[in-house]
């Protein structure tokens, strides 16, 4: 980091290395193609992401012969069409479909001040839905409505459609405003968009707004509100009710008509407002209020006009309550009662184990109308419970309500929201966490689940005796009583079938290569919270699968695939052989059911090795396969189950050297330079020699290429001499092999080369030549596909220590390369740009591509004496490839974690008498949990597998079947799922299980934590936990060596006992050492009991521990018994939150108050602070970059650096004394930090390191943040690279499109204004722009448009 601290101005490059994986809300529709289920999510950082469900059926056979027992096995995926960058701050999402149209679009409240209303669009035909074309968005419109930014009165947190053909939206501020557009269609069928009608209310805070399902009279909106006076009028108030009792009271009524005060405690009255849009006179209206629970938070439309009796849900605590205009009250139970219940309200099933004291509160419900008059609601709970929610009408009224049945469903994660398909799927965006995609099994569980209804409740209500319906709702230990209780266990009525990867949230980072036997650094992030937290390692590189391995004779010299004409699905051909070559033989796999070795009976020649090989023909006429030895070329065609070989021998004594292949040419190249070009005759399926071509010099590779889709041969063949020239020579009739372009290499020379035709972003095709060169390095550049001229700016990158073989593979429908080094890689292009990233897997020596019906999309490769058949990506399939986004490609290993981790350390642990270990230590804790022994004591289960659920689930009825769009059931489907549950795998089982949160204490002050110890060496395996009793929570730890003894690195963790958060308080606080034994046991030595505050930090500091407790900075020794205070400083400004020591300083940041620079005297034995920092940061962590700087993250998003002026530490310790104490502690005495940068990244950076991503490679700034990014701060080397990235930046600004109308540098300077920090994902936006406007920017930057892309590929290829 030295490079980046040595200029006065520090110039860095915001890189993403990965997104952010939180979601803020999601919605379900078809937005790019009709017909097809898709969901959009917002993202943390400001993107949109679109994904379509893609449901694949993978046949199956039985080991029976009989053709009947063939299966298909279902696979449900989210695939990824779209990122849309904002550079915004996303707050708010609602699906429309405009009457008329067949597509949905998405409404977008940002903090742009603006409504956004996006489209997308496909080049998808019709017949094949699932396509992988180019999906593209249109910003339809963007009007502007008032100042940016997320204030309280500023519209965007709520969005609301009139869920009637998308007439008119409702957008609303926190505060006060709410505006209505109305839409609608032109002449042309374009969407338009009216100016806003205003429906503000001063002094009233709105908690949640949807839109009432009115039919199509006109629109309404419901919002839930609250009123508040303004503060003279509720002193006044107060007063006048002191002394005037009845004027008060005639206050109070007419005032009534506009808010209810509340009967229970000092707040207000929670309303649920109808707005009513009347279309004639363009105005908005608030038609009609009534006040509901107090606890309520969420809001659901039910469906109305002709599909249901409309109105909406109301989700509370402990309750769900039904609610329209005009509404009946509903019938009492109790008849005889003098008491008449006003509320159609049901409580929800309670969990065995929660405390009646404590309500259950309800955070989402979501709503589905299977088919007309028929629907339901999912409601989820705080604890993660999922209820289905269902009305019964009135035989004579359908509109009318009159009883509400509320079911437990299943435990799932705590989402953001709940977005049910019509293809019986269930998404749910996690709040942290990986999200879930869940397949319903059954959902008519009336009859078998713990339910209660809302007669029961009213019933409850009218025997209680209790005169206020309020009073009664208000308490959770009436709720109690009268409710069942469940104990949560593993899915029953749903398995999940794709799991969306998300590292939300991330509480620490650490970056090195631990695990000893690899070659690039690991990324260790503590994630999740609660029992979904988690360990993650994070290793740059795309996951395998390893699908078979078979051991072969000898070490091979490379290995083909053989298409299979003869046999195609779904469109498809799958390879019939697998061609194995040796030094002086060939091995030739038969692939079908099993895989067998051939023999003569194949046609090919086994005794010689097998240079290139190729099936010929375009599917619809077999013309045989190809085999190329260094003796000849031979044609093997079957012609009436007889195999028919016809062979061209090579004249003379020569040799063929190398040759390539496809499915109608073939090059050879002989020794001495000499290429013979043949070609396949469509009329005779012959191969004919058609050209041959001296060039004057040895080729040490050469490629065919690909034929282009609709075409009968490729028009260019790339040709490597061992003269360091790559030559491209023409194949065309009129030009056979004459050169068209050439490059030269220099010192090196090529190993192998491939043409791939690859996506060039604007949906047209690009032609790509790639090489391997024999230093390790692949070159790559594009190719004119007209005049075969080779770009001038070719990207060149590094790969490994082996000469790099190169070849064309398939992966997720998309042609891209494989590159084999001493690390296998994976090329492809996608979004306009090319991304390249490495395999995680052992090194390869030859592959291609592989394709059967088990395998769709995989890889064949050798490795030693070992052929493997792998796929890429996670499970084995090729869903999160790169390419598909902007992110670099990362596979993670998970372990898991008991409690929500804190911090991590590493320790060097002796192993034996001499040898070393590195040990990872962890501390966990959660707030408002119990430990685990008193879990265990209490029956609590957190697997949820109880002894119930070791038999069978249970079968459900013939009516259980999911039904979403059919208007009869298919009782026979019925059936067959009824039997298909009875029978039960591990398998299932691992669908099903989900995380469960364990009982909530009835108090305050309950933690439950542990210290645990993992070897990194070991996938992370868990060697040792420690769990913390008597509500003690682990929040920090630190390596210390202390002098005293002998430099042993030992393990202090901070704890604190019975901490609560409001109000912010403990009862004691401790410093713990642990002793790491053997390498694998931690041995308590003794407790330090702290006074002044919680720890919170701790750092090793010369040979002694400091620690920060509250406002004090506080310096031990070891001692026997206890750790030794030796000196410390008080009045620190809030809380010390983090801490660094190099050298004689220790780098102090505040909760509150930003960072301080503190030095130790050792003469006077005290501690002085030198410098602090003009702002008030909030501080979440630091990171040191050398002495005098420091890198720092606070609690707005935003990355600052500061640095220390020059001398300003000289006069910080007064070695003569003169200088007068009352001098020396004046707060403008005390010298101030400079700020050489800032950034406003979006996300709360909670963590920072600073590592070399590669090995020999520069240290960049590593940042991970609370939602799930990871990023990286590069540091620029030069002059030439300043430049044109603030150019390029500068460009962008005005260049780059903005869906939500927020400026890119008012983003970046949310705060406070940017400086010297450059936006990569701004930058990154060029590649998304039409051509007209790169070349725009590229004339402006005196560059073309290949050279902007190669500058921006090889910037992240010096980073990883």
């Amino acid at each position: 980091m030295s490079s980046i601290t040595s200029a006065a101005a520090m110039k860095l490059l915001d890189i993403r290395l990965k997104h952010a994986g939180s979601i803020i809300t999601s919605a379900i529709g078809e937005f790019s193609t009709s017909g097809v289920q898709e969901i959009v999510c917002l993202r943390a950082g400001g993107t949109i992401d679109l994904f379509r469900i893609v449901i694949t059926n993978v046949s199956t056979e039985n080991n029976d012969d009989d053709e009947e027992d063939e299966e298909e096995e279902v696979q449900t995926t989210l695939k990824l069409l779209k990122r849309v960058e904002t550079r915004s701050t996303l707050r708010s999402l609602t699906a429309i479909r405009i009457s008329g149209s067949k597509k949905d679009v998405i409404l977008v409240g940002a903090d742009g001040g603006c409504l956004s209303l996006l489209a997308f669009d496909t080049a998808t035909p019709a017949n094949n839905k699932n396509s992988d074309a180019s999906v593209t968005y249109k910003i339809i419109h963007c009007p502007s409505f008032g100042k940016s930014g997320c204030r309280r009165d500023t519209p965007g947190q709520y969005l609301a459609s009139d869920p009637r053909g998308g007439r008119a939206v409702m957008i609303a501020s926190t505060e006060k405003r709410k505006l209505v557009y109305v839409l609608n269609r032109d002449s042309g069928g374009n969407i338009t968009i009216a100016s806003p009608l205003e429906a503000h209310r001063p002094r009233t805070v709105v908690f949640d707004l949807v839109g009432v399902d009115n039919g199509f009279d006109n629109p309404i909106f419901a919002s839930l509100e609250v009123q508040y006076p303004e503060y003279e009028d509720a002193v006044l108030a107060e007063r006048k009710k002191k002394t005037d009792e009845e004027d008060h009271e005639k206050m109070e009524e007419e005032k009534r008509h506009d808010v209810e005060l509340g009967q229970h405690g000092d707040g207000y009255t929670k309303q649920l407002a109808y707005y009513e849009l009347d279309l004639g006179l363009n105005h908005v209206s608030r038609r009609w209020a009534t006040s509901t629970v107090r606890s309520a938070c969420c809001l659901a439309a039910i469906p109305g006009g002709l599909d249901g009796p409309s109105g909406v849900l109301v989700g509370g605590e402990d309750y769900i309550e039904y609610l329209h205009e005009g509404m009946s009250p509903p019938s009492s139970a109790n008849g005889n009662s003098k008491i008449t219940p006003k509320r159609l309200i049901c409580a929800i099933p309670r969990r065995e184990l929660h405390p009646k004291s404590k309500g259950i509160l309800i955070t989402t419900i979501s709503v589905l109308r299977q088919k007309k008059g028929k629907f339901f609601a999912l409601a989820q709970s705080e604890l993660g419970d999922v209820y289905k929610v269902t009305l019964q009408m009135s035989k004579e009224d359908k509109t009318v309500v009159t009883h509400m049945t509320i079911c437990l469903l299943d435990t799932l994660p705590i989402g953001n929201g709940l977005n049910i398909s019509k293809l019986a799927l269930l998404f749910v965006p996690a709040e942290f966490g990986d999200h879930g995609l869940y397949q319903f099994d059954a959902i008519d569980i009336e009859d078998s689940a713990v339910k209660f209804t809302s007669e029961e409740t009213i019933s409850a209500f009218v025997k209680s005796g209790e005169s206020s319906e309020d009073a009664f709702y208000a308490s959770s230990e009436n709720a109690a009583a009268i409710v069942p209780t469940f104990r949560p266990t593993i899915l029953r009525n749903m398995h999940k079938v794709f799991t969306l990867d998300s590292l939300a949230p991330v509480t620490s980072v650490l970056v090195g290569e631990l695990a000893g036997n690899e070659v690039s650094p690991q990324f260790y992030t503590l994630c999740g919270r609660g029992p979904r937290s988690s360990l993650r390692i994070l290793r740059h590189g795309l996951s395998v699968t390893e699908l078979a391995v078979s051991e072969l004779p000898g070490v091979p010299g490379g290995v083909f695939n053989v298409r299979d004409d003869r046999t195609t699905k779904n469109g498809k051909f799958y390879d019939r052989y697998i061609v194995v070559s040796f030094a002086d033989a060939t091995l030739v796999l038969s692939v079908g059911e099993t895989v067998e070795e051939m023999g003569k009976e194949s046609g090919f020649l086994t005794s010689d090795p097998t240079l290139a090989c190729s099936a010929l023909g375009n599917g619809d006429k077999d013309g045989g396969i190809v085999q190329v030895c260094p003796g000849g070329v031979r044609h093997i065609r079957r012609v009436n189950n007889q195999v028919n070989v016809s062979q061209w021998s090579v004249p003379g004594i020569k040799k063929i050297e190398c040759a390539s292949a496809n499915e109608s040419q073939i090059l050879i190249a002989l020794a001495g330079g000499e290429l013979i070009y043949f070609e396949l005759d469509p009329m005779s399926g012959n191969l004919t020699e058609a050209c041959t071509r001296d060039i004057g010099t040895d080729v040490c590779c050469l490629d065919v290429g690909p034929v282009p889709k609709g075409k009968s041969r490729s028009l260019f063949a790339v040709v490597g001499s061992r003269d360091s020239n790559v030559r491209l020579l023409s194949l065309a009739p009129a030009s056979l092999l004459e050169p068209k372009s050439s490059t030269t290499l220099g010192a090196t020379k090529p190993y192998s080369a491939a043409l791939s035709i690859v996506d060039g972003g604007d949906g047209a095709s690009e032609l790509t030549m790639t090489v391997g060169l024999e230093d390790g390095s692949a070159l790559r550049a594009n190719v004119d596909p007209i005049t075969g001229a080779i770009s001038t700016s070719p990207s060149r990158r590094f790969l490994g220590a082996r000469p790099v073989s190169v070849s064309r593979v398939t992966l997720d429908g998309s042609p891209s390369t494989l590159l084999l080094s001493s690390r296998p890689w994976i090329g492809r292009n996608g979004n306009g740009r090319h991304s390249m990233a490495p395999m995680s897997y052992a090194p390869l020596d030859h592959g291609c591509s592989f394709s059967n019906e088990a395998v769709r999309e995989g890889i064949v490769a050798t490795s030693g004496t070992t052929l493997r058949i792998l796929s890429v990506g996670e499970n084995g399939g090729n869903n999160a490839l790169l390419g598909n986004d902007d992110d670099e490609a990362f596979n993670a290993t998970n372990v898991s974690l008991r409690y929500t981790p804190r911090q991590m350390c590493l320790l060097s642990a002796k192993v034996g008498e001499t040898g070393k270990k590195i040990v990872l230590a962890l501390v966990e804790s959660d707030y408002n949990d119990y430990g685990a022994e008193e879990k265990k004591s209490m029956g609590f289960d957190g697997t949820g597998r109880l002894k119930t659920t070791s038999k069978k689930i249970e079968s459900k009825s013939n009516d259980d079947a999911m039904d979403m769009d059919e208007d009869s059931d298919d009782d026979a489907n019925n059936e067959e799922k009824k039997e298909e549950a009875d029978e039960e795998d591990e398998d299932d089982i691992n669908t099903r299980l989900t995380p469960i949160r364990g009982p909530v204490p009835s108090g305050k002050g309950h933690w439950g934590s542990c210290v645990r110890l993992v070897d990194p060496q070991n996938a992370c395996s868990t060697l040792d936990c420690v769990e913390l009793n008597r509500n003690e929570a682990a929040l920090c730890c630190a390596s210390v060596r202390f002098h005293s003894r002998g430099g042993e690195s030992l393990l202090a963790v901070g704890t604190v006992t019975s901490m609560t958060m409001h109000p912010l308080g403990h009862k004691e606080s401790h410093v713990v050492l642990y002793r790491v034994v053997n390498g694998d046991r931690l041995q308590f030595l003794h407790r330090t009991k702290v006074d002044d505050g919680p720890v919170l930090s701790l750092v090793h500091f010369q040979g002694r521990l400091l620690v920060g407790i509250g406002r004090t900075l506080r310096l031990y020794e070891m001692g026997k018994r206890q750790l030794l205070k030796k000196c410390e400083l008080r009045g620190l400004p809030t809380m010390v939150k983090t801490l660094h020591a190099a050298g004689d300083r220790a780098y102090v940041g505040d909760m509150m108050q930003s960072l301080h620079f503190i030095r130790y005297d050792s003469t006077a034995n005290r501690l002085v602070l030198v410098a602090r920092d003009r702002s008030s940061r909030p501080i979440t962590c630091q990171e040191l970059l050398d002495m005098n700087t420091v890198a720092v993250g606070d609690k707005f998003g935003n990355v600052s650096i500061l640095r220390l002026p020059g001398g300003a530490d000289v006069g910080a310790i007064d070695v003569t004394g003169t200088r007068a104490l009352w001098d020396s502690s004046r707060e403008d005495a005390t010298p101030k930090l400079e700020t050489l940068c800032t950034y406003h990244v979006g996300e709360v950076v909670t963590s920072m390191t600073r590592a070399s991503l590669v090995a020999g490679g520069a240290e960049s700034l590593v940042y991970v943040t609370v939602t799930g990014r990871v990023g990286a701060f590069v540091p620029f080397t030069s002059r030439e690279d300043v430049e044109f990235y603030t150019s390029l930046e500068g460009y962008l600004r005005v260049e780059a499109p903005r869906p939500t109308g927020r400026d890119p540098q008012a983003y970046r300077s949310y705060y406070a204004p940017t400086k010297h920090i450059i936006d990569g994902d701004l930058c990154d936006a060029y590649a998304q722009l039409p051509y007209e406007t790169k070349q725009k920017i590229a004339e402006q930057l005196d560059r073309s448009v290949g050279e902007v892309m190669k500058k921006l590929e090889d910037t992240k290829n010096a980073l990883l």
